[in-house]
């Protein structure tokens, strides 16, 4: 494992235009190396005891566990939804290169 603790975290928005501006202010901020958005994604999930659905779009934030819980703040700061997700999962190995790379792009 990298020692800078590679992490990607999802982040799903209800538009591009919010994806835009969560994607921009991380980015700025040096919260996240890289945040690919991938549109058109269908969600079915549970709010205030019913199934709904809706159309989202997925961010994936390539950025480090210590820069998560700023993250998360920021985030819930500038998303529209109540209860936004915002999940972590470990990058548990890949490129030694590309894994140095997000450390190195988060340093200001």
């Amino acid at each position: 494992m990298n020692r800078c603790n590679p992490i990607v975290v999802f982040v799903t928005t209800s538009s591009g235009r919010e994806s835009k501006k969560i994607s921009d202010a991380v980015l700025k901020d040096r919260l996240a190396a890289c945040v690919n958005r991938l549109p058109g994604v269908s969600s079915r999930y549970w709010w205030k005891g019913k199934i709904e659905t809706g159309r989202e779009e997925l961010l994936l934030i390539k950025t480090t566990r210590a820069k998560l819980p700023r993250l998360i703040r920021r985030v819930k700061a500038l998303h529209s939804y109540e209860v936004p997700e915002v999940v972590a999962l470990p990058i548990v190995g890949g490129n030694p290169g590309y894994l140095s790379w997000i450390e190195g792009s988060l340093r200001k």
